[in-house]
């Protein structure tokens, strides 16, 4: 599936979730005739911008700030950031198609015709006179109503590609306003991906309701720790359950950015079923007894607990980050989200879970946050054991391969158990587009001449080279391509099962002998060639077998006399230079002959 095909999908899963009531605007994209569903994805669009950069979950809050139609001066649709006291006008041109959507340029008079210093300024028409839309109008009252207007800047939006054109010169396009451009790149990265992974949307500051009506002394211990890292509060407290839901339900795995997986989905069923059946199926609140609780890293942490309310506090956490417990988070999410038409209330009431926050006082810096983790990762014994392979998802060079991976070749690599849980539950993607890191390993390996280490166990574990090493020549495009092979080739659910060894050395002889020059040709070539290249692979190892045939003598054990047999080193064979040629040379001879 390309990044474009999963873009669609995503904009197809917004559409669906349009109420009846704007069926016109939005008709069900199984239904829909191609203009209509083109139109409604145009408007998907600024939904998806909409709902990842400021976390609009629900899509009828989201289209009250769509203004694209008749006499919107340009506009398609707007933001008020109270957080950012920004306002945000965004003009949008979605493409319909793969290529349009990566090389056609938004036209610069698309730019010019947006009306914004009219509209800031109060202007009720357009320059030819036209009355704008009851959005504009819209826009207009909400700027005029917003406290403290004074402070807030403006930020024109572009979804769109505009190449080569400067900064400076695009500010005077918009009417000298500071622009943002999302061209297709930009989409993929920062619109696609986070909606996949559910990273989109990161929390600043989390406000969570605290029940003290059955607290005998104030609703948390608290106390200071010095430690190697610096000094650091630890603030320990029981908490709704239903709040930790709302807050993994609208911030995902943005907010478990630093723990060392993400959901597990099927792998952690025992564990998420459980915790579904403590919270669903009783009415006490056994789960603050059975559950471990959950760890919070937070840059600063307030409670207050004279709110005006009887029985009531506040805790606000200021970039939070869950690094314990977030299976428990996420499970208590999925509860959430499954029940948000039912009585939600009534399914968490009563029911709390043990929060500990750690707040770094000093050494707030990354470094020292991944090095802190580490070291409660390591000491915590968790409901999900934590392998540790796990304990370097958060490393570097899996960064680096994860983004390289996804930039050149749509390729989703799970370098975080569960990670892409997420993007599968919502149907934005499928199980078998996500590359599993011990897989990608193993392509890497026997798509560049390695068989023998491809089937090495652990070999996540088991690597030292760089990033430079791993995308050296053409090594990442082998890997790719050998990737899409093995999807042909292997029918295997498990991917840290074991293969034999001609599996991995079919993957190395296609990529030799098959792939093409051009990476947009990878797919069609695969597709075309798989089934009559296979069809030939008998004959093949056959054809070559005398040159690997060693004669060994061994003892009969009825006869306990010596005696002689064939044994074949395919292992060395495939591993070896030869093995390119031999592949070269028998389906070279039969392309030839075929073509004869």
């Amino acid at each position: 599936m390309t990044k474009f095909d999963t873009l669609i999908n995503i904009l197809d899963k917004i559409i669906d979730e349009a109420p009846s009531s704007m069926s016109k605007k939005y008709p069900k994209t199984v239904t829909a005739k191609e203009e209509s569903l083109n139109q409604s994805r145009s408007r998907a669009f600024i939904h998806l911008y909409l709902k990842v950069n400021f976390g609009i979950l629900d899509f009828t809050e989201r289209e009250h700030y769509i203004t694209d139609g008749s006499y919107d001066g340009g506009i398609d649709g707007y933001y008020i950031s109270q957080e950012n006291k920004t306002i945000y006008f965004i003009q949008s041109k979605f493409r319909t198609n793969s290529k349009n959507f990566q090389e056609k340029e938004i036209e610069l008079k698309e730019i010019l015709v947006m009306d914004v210093n009219r509209i800031l300024d109060g202007e009720v028409l357009d320059e030819s006179g036209n009355e704008y839309n009851g959005k504009i109008k819209q826009l207009q009252r909400e700027i005029s109503t917003t406290e403290n207007i004074a402070r807030y800047s403006y930020q024109v939006i572009i979804l769109a590609n505009i190449f080569d054109i400067k900064q400076s010169e695009l500010r005077k396009l918009s009417g000298g306003f500071a622009t943002s451009v999302f061209d297709f790149e930009s989409c993929y990265e920062k619109l696609v991906f986070p909606m996949i992974s559910g990273t989109f949307h990161q929390a600043t500051d989390l406000n969570i309701n605290i029940d003290l009506s059955n607290k005998n002394a104030g609703s948390k211990i608290s106390y200071t720790v010095q430690t190697k890292k610096g000094e650091c509060e630890i603030t320990v407290l029981f908490v709704p359950t239903i709040e930790l839901g709302k807050i993994m339900y609208k911030y995902k795995n943005s907010i478990l950015k630093y723990n060392p997986r993400s959901y597990l989905g099927h792998e952690g069923k025992k564990v998420n079923n459980a915790i579904q059946e403590t919270i669903i199926e009783t009415v006490t609140n056994e789960f603050a007894l059975f559950n471990n609780g959950i760890t919070m890293l937070s840059d600063e942490t307030y409670i207050n607990e004279r709110i005006g309310q009887k029985n009531k506090a506040q805790l606000i956490v200021n970039n939070p980050q869950i690094i314990n417990g977030g299976q428990t988070s996420y499970t208590l999410s999925r509860i959430y989200e499954d029940n948000l038409e039912n009585d939600v209330e009534k399914v968490f009431q009563n029911k709390e879970v043990l929060l500990k926050i750690i707040t770094l006082l000093e050494n707030k810096d990354d470094i020292n946050k991944l090095e802190l983790i580490n070291d409660i990762s390591n000491a915590t014994n968790q409901q999900t054991p934590v392998i540790n392979a796990d304990k370097l998802s958060n490393d570097k060079l899996q960064i680096k391969i994860q983004k390289w991976l996804f930039d050149n070749y749509g390729l989703l690599y799970e370098r975080k158990r569960g990670e892409f849980a997420d993007g599968v539950y919502n149907s934005y993607i499928r199980q078998e587009d996500i590359l599993e890191r011990n897989l990608f390993f193993r392509m890497f390996y026997s798509s560049n001449g390695e068989i023998s280490k491809a089937r090495q166990k652990r070999l996540f574990m088991n690597q030292n080279f760089s990033f430079e090493e791993l995308t050296k020549n053409d090594k990442m495009d082998n890997t790719y391509f050998g990737f899409l092979c093995f999807q042909k080739i292997s029918k295997v659910k498990n991917p840290n099962q074991r293969l034999d060894i001609a599996t991995y050395a079919k993957v190395r002889a296609m990529t030799i002998f098959l792939k093409p020059a051009k990476k947009n040709d990878y797919q069609r070539v695969v597709d075309n060639s798989f089934y009559e290249f296979i069809s030939h692979w008998k004959s093949f190892v056959d054809y070559y077998k005398g040159k690997i045939e060693n004669t060994k003598t061994r003892i009969n054990r009825r006869t306990k006399l010596p005696e002689t047999y064939q044994s074949y080193n395919y292992a060395k064979w495939f591993d070896s230079d030869e093995f390119e040629v031999d592949v070269k040379t028998f389906y070279g001879e039969k392309t030839t002959a075929n073509t004869v």
